[in-house]
């Protein structure tokens, strides 16, 4: 069984990780929204076929495209986050190797 400090740790770091994903979900369904709204305004405007689309369908449009570009957007940003604790850990483990050695052997300290 995990000590409860280091399972707090991971519940956090899962929270966070969350929070992550879904500030990403939020701006990329935004910014493909708006995106798939101007598309749908110049398709509105110039193709007969838009315009001959069931007010459904063209509402299934632009769900389609908030979604995949909440998708895209999350997902990048998880990725974005676990590189950062990638090299949060690695820098906290080198880090506790350097104290350890400091504290084995001493700092130097110099002669002036």
């Amino acid at each position: 069984m995990m000590p409860t400090s280091l399972n707090n740790a991971k519940h956090e770091e899962a929270v966070d990780a969350s929070w992550a994903a879904t500030r990403g979900a939020v701006s990329g369904a935004l910014k493909w929204g708006v995106a798939t709204a101007v598309l749908g305004g110049l398709g509105y405007a110039f193709l007969p076929v838009y315009r001959g689309l069931t007010i459904q369908f063209k509402v299934y449009i632009q769900m389609s495209g908030m979604v995949l570009g909440s998708m895209l957007e999350a997902d990048a940003r998880l990725r974005e986050y676990e590189a950062q604790m990638r090299l949060r850990r690695r820098l906290m483990k080198e880090q506790a190797m350097w104290a350890s050695f400091e504290e084995r052997y001493g700092k130097e300290e110099e002669d002036d």
